[in-house]
């Protein structure tokens, strides 16, 4: 079986403009438009059992529209492969309430976003919201690490998720981008090992930037522009994850391909291509995501 852990999609009304914000803030293109339809036919052609999907509380008042979403789209999950997760915002006070209700009617975990919600990872916030997401039993996925949209901006690097852990000892947290987008060295020395997962999302395939985006810097020349942008923001090297697979253990791996950002196909490939044992590439590839989503 195979299972990608982390993908996104948008409400066919506003996934034109979502995509268009994301690619002017991140300087690379989506390779589908962001709506249900392309990621279906996506998963038809890598021949992807399951897609996760991770909806983004930007404001607490999108919860509600949200997690409704995700408890409808649960609904038929096993004849779409399309399971849910829901969402919420730190500022929602009433976030035990939320949980509960999403765990009652079936939802299996929730993603966060300390970058895109503005708000530390260690934040008494998230700590009361990941506590109760224990208690209820739910996957709780962050995004890890830097995001590409907000250069430098540091809410969940290592030094922010040590203090978690360490904390909550939460038993169902993941780390997306094998632990910490472009802060892999951190990862490596200090999050491999310990007892959270890791999502192999945005890692290890590379970035593809659209010249177009680069206004400013057109008259340098669309190559030149790609090229630099490729040396400022160097994907997650083999060797380098080889080790945190080693290290970490496989069976708290999953994979992800971060779809629309990267393609479901060329991130199987690059997985399979990278050198893992064939037990752990079965492992990484949907045997995990098959045992902790219990599907």
């Amino acid at each position: 079986m195979l299972i990608d852990f982390h993908t996104h999609t948008f409400p066919a009304q506003i996934a034109d403009r979502a995509i268009a914000q994301l690619e002017k803030n991140s300087h690379i293109r989506s390779v589908l438009s962001g709506e249900l339809s392309d990621l279906t036919q996506s998963m038809q052609t890598a021949g992807i059992d399951y897609s996760v999907l991770l909806p983004v509380v930007t404001k607490p008042s999108q919860q509600e529209q949200i997690n409704r979403t995700a408890i409808e789209l649960n609904q038929h999950f096993r004849e779409t492969g399309l399971l849910s997760f829901g969402g919420i915002h730190p500022d929602n006070d009433d976030y035990d309430i939320i949980l509960r209700n999403l765990a009652q009617n079936g939802v299996r975990g929730i993603k966060i976003h300390p970058v895109f919600q503005r708000t530390y990872f260690d934040d008494i916030r998230y700590l009361r919201i990941i506590e109760c997401a224990c208690e209820n039993n739910l996957i709780v996925v962050t995004h890890a690490g830097f995001d590409i949209g907000f250069p430098g901006e540091d809410f969940v690097t290592p030094q922010h998720i040590l203090p978690v852990l360490q904390q909550i000892k939460p038993d169902k947290l993941v780390l997306a981008h094998t632990g910490g987008w472009d802060c892999w060295e951190e990862v490596e020395h200090q999050i491999a090992g310990l007892p959270v997962w890791l999502d192999t999302s945005f890692s290890i395939t590379p970035l593809r930037p659209d010249p177009q985006l680069f206004q400013a810097e057109q008259e340098k020349g669309s190559d030149t522009c790609a090229k630099q942008f490729q040396k400022d923001h160097p994907q997650l090297d083999r060797e380098r994850f080889l080790r945190i697979v080693q290290t970490h253990g496989a069976d708290r791996i999953l994979f992800g391909s971060d779809s629309p950002w990267s393609s479901q196909l060329e991130s199987l490939t690059a997985h399979k291509k990278i050198g893992l044992s064939q037990e752990a590439l079965d492992a990484i590839l949907g045997g995990n995501a098959q045992k902790l989503l219990n599907i």
